[in-house]
């Protein structure tokens, strides 16, 4: 019996750990949001973007409000977004997406973590060059009835792919034409449950299994700092 609540115990604490970094994330994506363009949704994209993907992981609906409320404080100093590009170790191009209200320390971590794991901290521009900047939003497969009518609606808009599974469509655009696909989809009343700016790697870089490990160990130390927003990277 003990054996089995320690299970859990680890389990339940890995998914509350993995909320409480989504709600941070989105926390800071909010407070942005709301001090680059205020605190009507109706007129910040960026705003409404931050409460589709609060309703995605189910943050409460007071918190996205005192997330809202905080960041309309003129006492509230505010978070930053700061890139930073490097290379892991074997040669992968990586792109780390960071909201700071400290740049001296997030740029001190940041560079620990790539030299404790063999890998080295760029320049501005020395790695977003070999990537795409595209936007990705989401929605329910079961709203569409017709997939491919949808599909040829959409290039109208700036449709670069569509993909989708059991239950959801991925709709891809360039990061140029995402406010336009944002706003189409919202006025034909397609509830958009999930965005994302991604950046997408023009070539993959191929490694083997004990390679991937290693790359997977840097993603996942920087994924935990609490000032990394999101890591991109070229490996296959």
């Amino acid at each position: 019996m003990g054996r089995i609540f320690e299970t859990r115990k680890h389990t339940m604490f890995a998914r509350y750990a993995k909320m409480s970094k989504a709600f941070n994330r989105i926390r800071k994506d909010i407070e942005i949001a709301v001090k680059a363009a205020g605190s009507d949704p109706k007129s910040n994209s960026k705003l409404r973007m931050a409460i589709q993907n609060a309703k995605s992981v189910n943050m409460p609906k007071d918190k996205v409000e005192a997330a809202i409320k905080r960041a309309s404080s003129k006492d509230t100093s505010g978070y930053e977004e700061i890139i930073y590009e490097g290379y892991g170790p074997h040669g992968v191009a990586m792109i780390i997406e960071t909201a700071t209200n400290n740049p001296n320390r997030t740029v001190a971590s940041v560079r620990h973590l790539f030299r404790k794991y063999e890998g080295s901290l760029g320049n501005a521009g020395s790695i977003t060059f070999m990537f795409e900047k595209k936007g990705l939003l989401k929605i329910e497969k079961s709203k569409v009835e017709d997939i491919d009518s949808f599909e040829l609606e959409l290039i109208d808009f700036g449709l670069d792919e569509l993909s989708y599974d059991d239950e959801f469509i991925y709709i891809y655009t360039s990061f140029h034409d995402y406010g336009s696909m944002q706003k189409a989809l919202e006025e034909r009343n397609y509830e958009i449950t999930a965005t994302e700016v991604q950046y997408i790697p023009n070539n993959m870089k191929e490694l083997n299994e004990e390679q991937q490990k290693e790359i997977e160990e840097l993603i996942d130390a920087l994924e935990e700092d609490d000032d990394v927003q999101s890591v991109y990277h070229n490996m296959q």
